[in-house]
């Protein structure tokens, strides 16, 4: 099993310069790197894939990003641009050598409001037919989208397990599977390590996310349940520290850290990994 640093813990927006973060990345013993891409102008896929090869480490995934100007339940402009904007990090993702494109990709992070029935339908339509076209992109170059449910305080569109194999259903593309991620499960769903284990074969990436979005094990999420669903549904794919900190200021907002959960991010990520890979492997 590899294990991956999602780089919001330290940069925003992740450019060319942020690759200097590659050296610290494999000194801790990072495997790759799960890299967010805000906007595909700020990089040069190519320079990026030539530093991760030069430091040893892998793309584990690319992150997408969804703003307020990006929205596939939204105005006819942002669905048109979150679909624009995913066919080019499937194209990215080619480059950097990674199979995966991730995200909440549904709608702009941060949304959420009681919509009537017949208005949460009608959105689900719209975002089911919208994925049926970014998922053909993706089949095309053999790429994989995993689909991340938040939990009910950045959406109120698509917060379980439940919810997104049902998508998956609907949506009947190969290409379409799901991002699982702790902190969220820690909220949503009765039991993670059973919700892992309904889906199965669906699990196409994974993020280890403190329940305070701080250290991995410093925490209550019961790890070795999770460590064990995943075993018991065969996930072979990456493992990723996704935490953030004050210290980024534009994710601290949209992810609500409003305090200093740990003494340093450093920390966050060398114990993190230190805790997870006895655990995982």
């Amino acid at each position: 099993m590899k294990f991956g640093i999602n780089t919001f813990l330290f940069t925003s927006p992740f450019t060319n310069r942020s690759t200097r973060l590659f050296s610290k990345f494999k000194a801790w013993g990072f495997d790759g790197v799960e890299i967010a891409v805000e906007n595909p102008a700020d990089i040069d896929p190519v320079f990026v894939k030539a530093q991760l090869d030069r430091h040893g480490l892998i793309c584990t995934s690319v992150c997408a990003c969804f703003p307020p100007s990006r929205d596939l339940r939204g105005s006819l402009a942002q669905q048109r641009a979150t679909i624009v904007y995913m066919q080019r990090l499937v194209d990215i993702a080619e480059v950097l050598g990674t199979r995966i494109v991730m995200g909440p990709l549904y709608s702009a992070t941060g949304r959420a409001e009681a919509v009537p029935a017949a208005e949460y339908k009608r959105q689900w339509q719209t975002v089911r037919a919208h994925l049926k076209t970014i998922c053909a992109y993706a089949e095309a170059h053999d790429k994989l989208i995993c689909l991340e449910p938040l939990n009910r305080f950045e959406t109120d569109f698509l917060n379980t397990v439940a919810q997104g194999l049902q998508m998956i259903r609907e949506v009947k593309s190969p290409a379409l599977k799901l991002l699982l991620d702790t902190f969220h499960m820690n909220i949503e769903e009765k039991n993670p390590a059973d919700a892992i284990r309904r889906a199965g074969k669906h699990v196409g990436h994974f993020h280890a996310s403190a329940s305070d979005r701080g250290t991995p094990g410093n925490d209550h999420v019961d790890w070795h349940g999770v460590a064990q669903a995943l075993r018991d549904i065969e996930y072979t794919g990456a493992v990723v520290i996704e935490s953030f900190t004050q210290d980024v200021k534009v994710i601290a907002r949209a992810a609500a850290i409003w305090r200093k959960i740990e003494p340093n991010r450093d920390d966050i990520a060398r114990n993190g990994l230190k805790f997870l890979k006895p655990i995982f492997k």
